[in-house]
């Protein structure tokens, strides 16, 4: 085998590995933001090959003699190609650490928060079946005393005292759904984010606009009560800092995906300033990335806010009918 021989085949083997680096950087566009850098590699790498494709046929099988450039310049493709396709090797790392990292957090937030609903519904059970069945005993016993005898002063006494106990046995109630909605695992979304839009819209005097496709549609109990916890908290961040009159939230589910639009037409804030503050958004980020969804929030100053959320549902398992 002559010089020339191999010289050829090395020139060969040079293009091809530049053609596989080409494709290498090609793939890099897609999956890095560094976009320039790859095109630019590309446009290098395919004036290289073009020039090791003309090396091919500079050569007679009779020419012994060896260019040095010409050699260095094949060393140089090959080194080259072959540290683009180990970037490549790399980036596919990265981004699989990326993704194990980012299902490690999101199993953290959904020990937390299936920890924090498991304390909310102890407390729940607590307060409804320990304090609630002794505030009904004594409202039944306050009941029972005979009026007569009594003097006006001391009648309005025990009416009183009766109405502060049934005040206090409507605010048990109150709470206890509020930390555990039995309606929420009893009949699902609808129903429950029905009852609470209906109930704060009254309590309130706001008007609360609900639509949704959603009827008889279950999902995962995570998937149900972080949603709900979500609208629960996006409809209080309105009733307590935007002084709005109106609120839209659409509620939909089609093609394994749920999507929540929520709006007010209150005075609006920026998102920046109050990500971090009072007022929960970044919680309400943090309950919805844990599902592995997306979150937009926008608001200006006197435009009122809204939040576009989009979670798919990826296991057959999460939604029945």
């Amino acid at each position: 085998m002559t010089i020339s021989l191999l010289l050829k085949l090395a020139i060969a083997f040079a293009l091809i590995l530049q053609v596989v680096a080409i494709i290498f950087a090609m793939r890099l566009i897609k999956r890095t933001k560094y976009n320039a850098i790859w095109i630019l590699c590309i446009i290098g790498f395919i004036i290289i090959a073009i020039e090791r494709y003309f090396d091919i046929f500079r050569f007679s099988e009779e020419q012994t003699n060896i260019n040095v450039s010409i050699v260095l310049g094949i060393i140089v493709s090959i080194c080259i190609s072959i540290a683009v396709i180990f970037a490549h090797r790399l980036v596919v790392y990265i981004d699989r650490l990326a993704e194990q990292r980012s299902q490690f957090n999101r199993g953290i937030m959904t020990a937390v928060l299936r920890t924090e609903e498991r304390s909310r519904l102890n407390f729940s059970k607590e307060l409804h079946d320990g304090l609630g069945p002794l505030l009904s005993s004594a409202k039944m016993s306050l009941s029972a005393l005979s009026k007569d005898g009594l003097s006006t002063e001391q009648r309005a006494i025990l009416e009183n005292t009766t109405y502060v106990v049934e005040e206090a046995i409507r605010s048990v109630r109150e709470i206890s759904n509020n930390l555990s909605p039995q309606i929420l695992l009893d009949f699902g979304l609808y129903q429950a984010i029905h009852n609470f839009t209906s109930r704060s819209s009254t309590l309130h005097h706001v008007e609360i606009v609900f639509n949704t496709t959603l009827t008889t549609e279950r999902f995962d109990n995570d998937v149900e009560v972080i949603i709900y916890r979500v609208v629960c908290e996006l409809i209080n961040n309105s009733l307590k800092h935007s002084g709005c009159s109106v609120i839209d939230i659409e509620l939909n589910f089609d093609n394994s995906t749920i999507t929540l639009n929520y709006s007010d037409n209150g005075c609006g804030f920026e998102p920046d300033s109050v990500m971090d503050g009072g007022m929960g958004l970044s919680n309400i980020t943090s309950r919805i990335h844990s599902l592995g969804g997306q979150v937009n929030i926008s608001s200006s100053k006197g435009d009122g806010m809204k939040a576009d959320i989009v979670i798919s549902i990826n296991d057959t398992k999460q939604c029945q009918k």
